[in-house]
């Protein structure tokens, strides 16, 4: 299994991992934090704590950029719209690519 980095974070799961929103086209997303749990094609779904105990946010991928927060406590930023995709298939088509050593 590969290790998650921040060169590798795109053929990676995303559940679990802590992201700030970086920037976005809608400005109520700026800033929200939280722990992503679920990812759709289109969407992350994070839980963000509040004074009421947490709720679920959806943040858009097309429209953002996510600053994660890596296991090691390194950070990487990507664009939402690079992750595009449902989370099986953008893994999958990573490691067909990589297997046909084009990477």
């Amino acid at each position: 299994m590969m290790r998650i980095r921040g060169d590798n974070l795109h053929a990676h799961e995303l559940i679990g991992l802590d992201l700030t929103v970086e920037g976005s086209r809608d400005p109520t997303l700026l800033g929200l934090h939280g722990r992503v749990v679920y990812e759709s094609r289109n969407m992350l779904h994070i839980r963000v704590n509040d004074s009421n105990g947490y709720r679920i946010k959806a943040v858009p991928k097309g429209i953002t950029t996510l600053l994660f927060i890596l296991p090691d406590g390194s950070r990487r930023i990507i664009e939402g719209k690079d992750l595009i995709g449902r989370p099986e298939d953008r893994v999958e088509r990573i490691e067909r690519v990589r297997s046909h050593g084009r990477w």
